[in-house]
């Protein structure tokens, strides 16, 4: 199972916001001509996120906002705003109904089951560890090194 598309959507965003903050009125017509997505899924994940309370908006105003510094947003704080995993589910979604008379059928859960788990907090655990600012200064910083090689 994937994590959905707007996982990276909502990083994007976020990126987006800050970088352009200083420089553009950064609405959700501006973020969809960044993403290639249309208008109507940044504003969707938009509200995730302001639900979440990472960014605010104002009709009329000069766009979207962050609420907390970048170094207080991680990956999993978007992971978790956009919906990425079902709660109840989890990031992997196991078949329902082995067959309990073939021997695989019968012990796949008990040997899969908790490495599964594992897989899927070990991923949680480096989302947690990852700030919006890593995101950010990487960003810049590819920038900065495409406009050096254009230089030379």
């Amino acid at each position: 199972m994937q994590i959905g598309s707007k996982f990276t959507i909502g990083v994007h965003i976020i990126t987006a916001i800050d970088y352009f903050k200083d420089m553009d009125r950064v609405n959700s017509e501006f973020l969809a001509g960044s993403i290639g997505v249309n208008p109507v899924i940044v504003r969707t994940v938009i509200s995730q996120l302001r639900e979440a309370g990472i960014v605010q908006t104002q009709r009329g105003s000069s766009g979207a906002e962050l609420t907390k510094r970048l170094d207080e947003i991680t990956l999993y704080d978007i992971y978790k705003a956009v919906g990425s995993v079902d709660t109840e589910e989890g990031l992997f979604h196991f078949h329902e109904q082995p067959n309990p008379d073939c021997p695989v059928g019968r012990y796949i859960h008990k040997v899969l089951d908790q490495r599964l788990i594992d897989a899927q907090k070990a991923m949680e655990e480096k989302l947690r560890s990852t700030t919006l600012a890593d995101i950010v200064e990487d960003t810049r910083q590819a920038v900065n090194n495409e406009s050096n090689e254009e230089k030379e």
